[in-house]
């Protein structure tokens, strides 16, 4: 989910093995690891202060978050959430999360269930000035608002879809090509219904006419068609795999034991670091949008935080933020305002870097997407769906991202 700037490998790729093993392999510096956990309590800060509880691919290092500070008056203290949103909602519901934390941020999805909980509180956009330059179609994100208020504010985003070997699997314009026949045994996907599922049933709504509405939010009956097509499949022995984490995804490709794969942007960098002649495909079925926003704990607002809180999410749209996170992680924060900070500040910024990387993004955006949705109206089910089956086809409801 990067795109190369400058050297042809992405920005911080080695950083981008998983969000967990970010923080356990010392990526993101002694702030990410210098955090109290959930059973602890800590000293309640100034109120210029902010406890940020975020998946770790949001941290931006201690040097980072002390430019935030002079430039926001915030001073941000960053926990590592560890991504998965089920273990997420259920401390922010019967855990001590809102007792210790501000603000969140996770990969979307789940802002309607804890908005409707009363777990969340709405912003106040007027209070936040730089999200009048958020690109319009982050802001209209499905899930980012509950009752015509604003829950999540869209922080990171990007688009998946296929990793494909060209001397293998030639030129590729489909998620067809996992399912044909001709390359039994040479595709794979990932152990994780919330991007298997949802890729399966964008081919089947768009090259297979399947009765499908939404592919990220699909119904009993939709949920039965997609896990019929990829059980067959997996009977019939087409997938090499489905594989789990940066490290087994990037060995599959780089070793060539696959020639198409759905996965992660960032491993066809790291495959063409080992030599690997790779690319990302641009599917006529269309991309899997997803993104990473930021919520407003109703902790918060409790103990008199919205206004900082308010300031801090200012800050990460701001154009220092989205240079240095584009800089370390090679993500995108869909604003603008990167490119004018980069050529202001290109002694410590790539101008041109910053724009390829944001104008890459925008044309996946252009055609069509369908957002990953974690927390669809049938996520049990999916879950239930998942795991019922002898040696499951996924064993996870929501894997780390890379």
């Amino acid at each position: 989910m990067a795109h190369s700037i400058g050297n042809g490998s992405p920005p911080g790729v080695f950083s981008q093995l998983t969000r967990r093993q970010l923080v356990q392999n010392g990526v993101l510096g002694a702030g990410a690891l210098a955090v109290g956990s959930l059973g602890r309590l800590r000293a309640a800060p100034a109120l210029d202060e902010i406890n940020f509880w975020a998946t770790g691919t949001l941290d931006i290092g201690d040097d980072g978050w002390r430019t935030i500070a002079n430039d926001s008056g915030v001073k941000v203290d960053f926990t590592d959430n560890g991504n998965d949103p089920g273990p997420v909602v259920a401390k922010l519901a019967a855990g001590n999360a809102n007792d210790l934390y501000d603000v969140g941020g996770l990969q979307g999805g789940s802002e309607k269930e804890l908005a409707r909980r009363g777990l969340i509180a709405p912003w106040d956009v007027s209070q936040i000035p730089n999200y009048a330059s958020v690109w319009q179609w982050a802001k209209d994100i499905p899930y980012l608002t509950h009752d015509g208020k604003a829950y999540g504010i869209p922080t990171v985003i990007n688009a998946d879809s296929i990793i494909a070997v060209r001397d293998k699997a030639g030129s590729v314009d489909s998620y067809g090509v996992i399912f044909d026949p001709k390359l039994k045994g040479k595709t794979a996907m990932e152990d994780a219904w919330i991007n298997s599922v949802i890729f399966t049933a964008i081919y089947l709504k768009n090259s297979e006419n399947a009765k499908i509405a939404e592919p990220g939010n699909l119904t009993a009956d939709e949920l039965g068609l997609v896990m019929e097509f990829l059980i067959k499949h997996k009977r019939d022995r087409q997938f090499r795999t489905f594989w789990n984490g940066w490290e087994q995804g990037l060995q599959l490709v780089a070793n060539q034991e696959v020639w198409v794969m759905t996965g992660w942007e960032p491993i066809v960098y790291a495959a063409r670091m080992r030599g690997v002649d790779c690319y990302y495909a641009a599917p006529k079925e269309g991309y899997e949008g997803w993104g990473n926003n930021t919520i407003l704990l109703k902790g918060a607002v409790a103990r008199g935080r919205t206004k900082a809180a308010h300031q801090l999410v200012n800050a990460l749209l701001s154009e220092f933020y989205g240079c240095k996170l584009g800089l370390l992680r090679g993500y995108v924060v869909p604003t603008d305002n990167n490119v004018a900070y980069a050529m202001a500040h290109a002694n410590a910024f790539d101008p041109a870097g910053v724009r390829e990387l944001a104008e890459h993004v925008k044309q996946k955006f252009a055609g069509k997407i369908y957002w990953q949705n974690t927390r669809p109206d049938n996520f049990q089910p999916l879950d239930a769906a998942a795991t019922r089956f002898p040696q499951s086809i996924f064993s996870g409801v929501a894997a780390p991202r890379g």
